[in-house]
């Protein structure tokens, strides 16, 4: 294994604090599979069993996220380094929330559960860096479920992408009719698209048919901060 990939692996947060020695030791008990996958390539299906944790060592890839009604996919990208799903591999569900595919040839490593329990558990600092992750993403969810009151429907459009969005940074797509987009926000499709061109002229998100792409989903952030 070289050099570089320990780097990589300690640049993620469920390894920061873990000494190189520490972390070489891990790595003599653990098994890893290495992976590679060509642009386009599926990596996880949506609702396929999580039965480890899959990390992505260089390249990017895109996250696919189907509703339960099949009305909408959102859409993220994601650059290494990077840990996939680390929150469904424990609790009641424990199936992937998202597909997953590579946007460019990427390496990946997996670790089965079985050694994460045995061995990776054993590490004070893995521990609290995990229940950090997992802390830290029911903290947002929970705060952007009390702070979803709107007055408008500007606010109601730009909060249904800022909800959605598993990265406060970057671009993001949502593939969708315009009348179930106006369905789900409860509103009519003329004043939902009155909105979506008025965004657009602001630069804040790119129209197509069918598909809104949100270049930086930070300036949509801010610009909801002014309002």
């Amino acid at each position: 294994m070289e050099l570089t990939m320990y780097d990589t692996l300690l640049q993620l947060p469920l390894f920061q604090g873990l000494c190189k020695n520490d972390f070489t030791d891990i790595l003599g008990k653990v098994k890893l599979h290495f992976s590679k996958k060509k642009a386009m390539e599926k990596i996880i299906n949506q609702g396929s069993p999580c039965n480890g944790l899959v990390f992505l060592l260089n390249g990017e890839i895109i996250s696919e996220t189907k509703d339960r009604d099949d009305l909408y996919t959102w859409c993220e990208y994601f650059n290494e380094p990077y840990v996939l799903e680390p929150y469904s591999l424990f609790g009641m569900n424990t199936n992937y929330i998202s597909s997953y595919s590579a946007t460019t040839d990427v390496n990946i490593v997996s670790i089965e559960k079985k050694f994460i329990l045995s061995e990776l558990n054993k590490y004070d600092i893995f521990r609290l860096n995990y229940l950090n992750i997992i802390s830290n993403r029911s903290q947002i969810l929970q705060d952007r479920l009390l702070n979803n009151k709107t007055n408008s429907i500007e606010e109601k459009v730009i909060n249904f992408f800022l909800y959605h969005a598993e990265k406060s940074t970057g671009k993001k797509l949502l593939k969708i009719k315009m009348e179930d987009f106006a369905t789900l926000l409860n509103d009519t499709r003329l004043s939902v698209s009155k909105v979506l061109n008025e965004l657009q002229e602001m630069g804040l998100l790119v129209l197509r048919r069918k598909e809104i792409e949100i270049p930086e989903i930070s300036l949509l952030a801010t610009y909801k901060s002014k309002i």
